[in-house]
């Protein structure tokens, strides 16, 4: 299994997922969404996947958030067995999810409140996260004063605020124009390089996936499997315009053509 090396990398396994796979029954039959899935992510690591639709990524993600079991094998966090939801997992889902009669403070301290963590230690966090984010001055607004973008950042503080161990991402800005897309990678990856928190990106442009990660597993269709870990040496922090080099184009072409090789392909 490849790991990112130098700087960014760290000694040891935070995720580690094992012969997993994912069986749904319905009135059809038997649909098998994952396959013998393996693949570990280094603490401090980001990592991305790719795919065709429905190949299981979206599935994939909530068994390591806790939100639906494997049928066999094993997700682990830090060695303890992936079986519900923790509170050291933070998930930013495509749909902000924000509630419109909290203020912006308010939802990104959602967590704090359930897990009754004590907002008045952790409201400080929240407002200096909040500024990370750029939305400083923005704490008493109600989420449908935002645009898509700022609600989507206060997501993402809310999933940072219980400082989890680690960040699950779900196609966040897919949602999003292509404009804000963009801003919202760069956003993503300061606030990534100020926390270094290990993450894992679901995507469905392989453009995004080689700008934002250290390493791009790419997914089978369906039954989903991993056949590809590809690793991104490309220096940090990334400006947009090296989506134009060679090398950034040759990322993208080697999991494309994977893609073609197995007869399906993402944008």
């Amino acid at each position: 299994m490849r790991r990112a090396e130098g700087a960014l990398a760290a000694s040891a396994d935070l995720i580690a997922v094992n012969r997993l796979s994912k069986t749904y029954r319905t009135r059809s039959g038997a649909v098998t969404a994952l396959e013998n899935i393996d693949f570990a992510i280094a603490e401090g690591e980001f990592v991305a996947i790719v795919g065709p639709s429905g190949c299981g990524k979206s599935t994939l993600l909530k068994i390591l958030a806790g939100l639906t079991p494997a049928s066999q094998g094993a997700a682990r966090l830090s060695g303890t067995p992936i079986v519900g939801p923790r509170r050291d997992i933070g998930v930013v889902f495509q749909s902000p999810v924000l509630f419109p009669w909290r203020t912006v403070l308010s939802n990104a301290l959602l967590p704090v409140d359930v897990q009754r963590l004590g907002r008045p230690q952790l409201n400080a966090a929240a407002m200096d996260l909040l500024a990370l984010v750029g939305l400083k001055g923005f704490e008493r607004r109600y989420p449908w004063e935002l645009s898509g973008g700022m609600q989507q950042r206060v997501a993402m503080v809310r999933a940072l605020i219980h400082n989890p161990a680690i960040l699950l991402m779900d196609e966040p800005f897919g949602a999003l124009d292509a404009m804000t897309r963009e801003q919202m990678n760069l956003e993503l990856q300061r606030i990534w390089l100020e926390r270094r928190k290990t993450a894992l990106f679901i995507t469905h442009s392989i453009a995004e996936a080689v700008f934002l990660a250290d390493r791009v597993l790419v997914m089978t269709p369906r039954p989903g499997r991993i056949m590809d870990d590809v690793r991104v040496e490309l220096a940090r922090p990334r400006a947009l315009e090296v989506m134009n080099t060679p090398v950034f184009g040759g990322y993208v072409q080697r999991i494309r053509a994977r893609f073609q090789a197995t007869g399906g392909l993402d944008s």
